[in-house]
């Protein structure tokens, strides 16, 4: 493993989500590319954000929470001055988040091709994620995720 680097191991075909996809169609790309996250680019192809399963999964138990007003403890209290289906009448649902922006996490890891493998896994271990972009200049060139890492660890 010593000597390695981010280049050796990398996936060079980088699969992009945009930015402006509903969640829907991110959900299908993911499913049909057997994929766990990808960046996101915005329309001029700039690396903007990373998109995985764990956002979308936040932002439907999210919604869920939002949807669910009035609590039952404010339902207590309502029922003192109207009737329960009055009072369950106030509910307001939260506007679902619909575009891939909205639920992308902004900040990306990034390395460059001759980034030693055991500081890519440093960065991974330390910030508890599961994909780091390999790029030259402003480019993202590849793409280093958990199984890649996996992988050097088994040719070891």
């Amino acid at each position: 493993m010593r000597g390695l680097t981010a280049k050796q191991v990398m996936t060079s075909e980088v699969l992009a989500a945009e930015a402006d996809w509903s969640i829907e169609r991110l959900c299908e790309f993911l499913i049909v590319k057997s994929i766990s996250g990808a960046p996101v680019q915005s329309k001029e192809g700039n690396l903007i954000g990373v998109v995985s399963l764990t956002d979308i999964v936040h932002h439907e138990t999210q919604h869920e929470k939002d949807s669910q007003w009035p609590h039952d403890y404010y339902l207590h209290a309502l029922e003192r001055q109207c009737t329960r289906e009055e009072a369950t009448s106030f509910r307001i649902e939260a506007e679902p988040l619909k575009t891939v922006r909205a639920i992308m996490t902004p900040m990306i890891f990034q390395v460059t091709e001759d980034t030693p493998v055991q500081q890519v896994a440093d960065m991974m271990i330390k910030n508890r994620i599961h994909r780091v972009f390999v790029t030259r200049g402003e480019k993202v060139v590849g793409i280093i995720s958990t199984p890649d890492m996996l992988k050097v660890i088994r040719d070891m």
